[in-house]
């Protein structure tokens, strides 16, 4: 995960604004950025960085020579993100996934931008020479984000709500901080003060309905029939798929393993694959969990069998209620089994 945070049409101190963003540091620990808007004083983007794919050319907010007015700052994955370069024939400029939002927006616009992504995804894309702002989200909603808006015009976002919680505006009234709906985008017209005006807020996908990318998709075809064997051909296809792209790290994949069938089947598909795609390392597996924990035993089991290179997490029950409230802290929810299954992490 990365840490993304931009604000547009402040009135207080920017520098000082800039302090609530190290409030989302623990998203980014490999590097961190802040970065004015070129003729817009009043606005800014922060960026944490977990590096992921090209670490050469990745920081953010991420530009390029050939769209010099586009400013990006994403926090996620774009699974098919080659595939589209391959289609539409794109020069990009680096191997970030995300370079190829720039392209597709410049070519397509913000709404079939959105609807092309197969991935994870939370953006915040500025485009200076048309003065808009557009903010946007996957259709699960994977990965985080939130802003608030003020009556006036200044719009503040960031991947987690404690970034925007101290944020100071000239307004006497409250700004609620809100959750950004998954699946949709929003379009902002950027004034010459710098604050903004959402002109249109629209859903690119939903769930029920076939994503746009489908058409691109590198998973064979899918056969009609509703007989067993033709159902598990579909299931087995789609979750291979789902594993493979998965895999597009520049950095040495690994996988949590509780010994449960839904991660040793995550687990041991993973490994199949590394040695088809010829991973130049071995795939290592981590469990969780009190020294007598059955699910430790059972991944030390599951790992045994499938040849991962495993690493086994030991916590005290003491350990573990001293960090709920660092974990309710991190995930901003108090919702019991979101932080049961986080408290070994």
């Amino acid at each position: 995960m990365c840490g993304i945070w931009a604000l547009f049409g402040s009135d207080e101190c920017m520098s000082v604004q800039c302090t609530c963003a190290m409030k989302i540091a623990h998203r980014g620990p490999d590097a961190f950025r802040f970065e004015n808007v070129n003729g817009f004083t009043s606005c800014c983007f922060g960026f944490h960085r977990l590096t992921i794919v090209d670490p050469l050319h990745g920081m953010q907010p991420l530009r390029v020579k050939k769209f010099p007015y586009l400013w990006l700052c994403y926090n996620g994955e774009i699974y098919n993100h080659q595939t589209l370069k391959t289609q539409f024939g794109f020069d990009c400029q680096t191997k970030m996934d995300g370079e190829v939002l720039l392209h597709l927006y410049d070519r397509f616009g913000i709404k079939k931008m959105a609807s092309l992504l197969d991935g994870v995804f939370a953006f915040i894309l500025l485009d200076t020479a048309n003065r808009k702002v557009h903010l946007g989200r996957d259709t699960y909603g994977v990965r985080p984000l939130f802003k608030f808006l003020t009556d006036n015009g200044f719009l503040a976002v960031c991947s987690e709500a404690k970034g925007l919680t101290q944020i100071t505006h000239s307004m006497e009234t409250t700004a609620t901080i809100v959750p950004f709906l998954p699946g949709h985008f929003e379009v902002f017209d950027l004034k010459l003060n710098g604050k903004v005006q959402s002109i249109q807020f629209e859903q690119f996908h939903c769930c029920t309905r076939e994503p746009a990318h489908a058409l691109y998709d590198t998973v064979e075809g899918l056969s009609s029939g509703v007989d067993k064997e033709t159902v598990k051909r579909n299931i087995r296809s789609l979750f291979e798929n789902a594993v493979r792209k998965r895999l597009m790290a520049h950095r040495r994949i690994g996988c949590l393993l509780s010994g449960g069938l839904d991660s040793s089947l995550v687990a041991a598909m993973l490994l199949k694959l590394s040695k088809e795609e010829k991973l130049p390392y071995s795939i290592q597996t981590f469990s969780i969990g009190s020294e007598d924990s059955p699910d430790v035993i059972a991944a030390e089991k599951v790992a045994a069998h499938i040849g991962s290179e495993h690493h086994k997490v030991e916590f005290t029950a003491e350990e573990g209620i001293k960090a709920v409230e660092d974990v309710i802290f991190h995930l901003e929810t108090y919702d019991i089994t979101t932080i049961r299954a986080s408290v070994g992490e």
